[in-house]
């Protein structure tokens, strides 16, 4: 499993912590890390910088998403669908290098795993219509290998994932 998969898995769980456990995001870092060892550094550092602009822009990806999920309200929805979809709007908007596409067929996977085929279909609608339907997201890159967004990368260089 890539880098960026693993920080995406590691994401859905810190945002379904923090949704669950109505703890505060520094509580989930803390306490979500320390019960985690030999995480690579890359893997840690986008995780850490997408929970960051996901909980400092929790209210806009919420509206977002609430705007596109027809019939649905997000107190309604299974929680790991909701924070599945937190995932990868808050993607969308931090790290609008990365193409869309890439970021929907990754929280499909994701959603495989940790949800039910009837809520890949129901996050796959959703997130589609975000993509293609929203003009608070930023253009999107056709890029295939954006680089990554994280604290330091393995080569030491300087990153940052946009949180505004």
């Amino acid at each position: 499993m890539g880098s960026r998969r693993k920080s995406r898995e590691y994401l859905l769980q810190m945002l379904f912590q923090c949704d669950m456990g109505r703890q505060s995001a520094e509580q989930v870092q803390r306490s979500f890390w320390q019960q985690r060892e030999g995480v690579e550094a890359e893997a840690r550092g986008y995780a850490d910088d997408l929970f960051r602009a996901a909980t400092q822009r929790a209210a806009e990806i919420d509206a977002l998403i609430q705007a596109h999920a027809a019939h649905w309200k997000l107190e309604r929805m299974a929680a790991v669908d909701r924070n599945i979809l937190r995932a990868a709007v808050t993607e969308f908007l931090a790290v609008p290098e990365t193409p869309r596409p890439i970021i929907i067929n990754e929280a499909l996977e994701i959603a495989r795993r940790f949800s039910s085929s009837e809520s890949v279909h129901f996050i796959n609608g959703v997130l589609d219509s975000i993509s293609k339907n929203s003009s608070q997201l930023p253009a999107s890159s056709s890029k295939q290998k954006p680089k990554p967004k994280s604290a330091k990368s393995a080569k030491g260089e300087q990153r940052q994932v946009k949180s505004h």
